[in-house]
This record gives structure tokens, C-alpha cells and sequence, in this order.
């Protein structure tokens, strides 16, 4: 007999963050104020928020923005090293930018 699974919001993510990295707080942008970044961050600029140690000063704190919180980390974003998450960020980044609108040539 097997015991019922137990699913709950709080449950421990199946990847835990690897110390020294930090990818996920450099490589994406985020468009929701941070603390000390009033306007959000660009691509590829470390956050305010990211210490020395590379990791979150604001973790589990109200003021986190939603979406750092709701990363979830997982072995495809993060490789197996900091370098290969970092790059596979990077690409997500570049991949999710809105499409340059096409250019409008005249009919006539």
C-alpha cells in the first residue's frame, strides 16, 4: 500500500539554489521595483539585492517582487554550473523580448 501524496505550496523546490551562483538575479530582467531599483532592473545588471555572498538580502521578505519569489529553480535553468545558468537565462531573456514591430513599406 503507498502512502497518499501530500502537494502543498510550501513544499521545498526539487532543485535547490547552488551557493556562489546567482544567475537569476543577474541575467533577466524584472520589471517590478526592487527595493533600491525603483524601476526594476535590465538584463544582465547584478541586483542591488544580490550580496557578497550571491545571495538574496530580501529573501522571503514582503518587499521581493513576486517574481523572484515565484522562481522556482530546476535542473534546465540551472545546468550544472553557474556559467551554464547564466547562459541559459541570458537566452530565455533574449528569446521572451517583444519582436521588433516590422517596417511599413507604402503600397504605391
Amino acid at each position: 500500500m503507498f502512502a497518499p501524496l501530500l502537494v502543498s505550496p510550501f513544499a521545498a523546490p526539487d532543485h535547490a539554489c547552488r551557493p556562489d551562483c546567482g544567475a537569476c538575479c543577474i541575467a533577466p530582467s524584472i520589471s517590478s521595483p526592487i527595493p533600491g531599483m525603483p524601476d526594476g532592473k535590465p538584463a544582465g545588471v547584478r541586483c542591488v539585492q544580490l550580496g557578497d555572498d550571491l545571495r538574496c538580502a530580501i529573501f522571503g521578505a514582503l518587499e521581493r517582487p513576486a517574481c523572484c519569489s515565484g522562481l522556482q529553480p530546476q535542473t534546465d535553468m540551472c545546468g550544472t554550473t553557474r556559467t551554464e545558468a547564466l547562459a541559459w537565462l541570458s537566452k530565455l531573456e533574449a528569446d521572451t523580448q517583444p519582436s521588433r514591430p516590422a517596417l511599413s513599406l507604402p503600397l504605391s
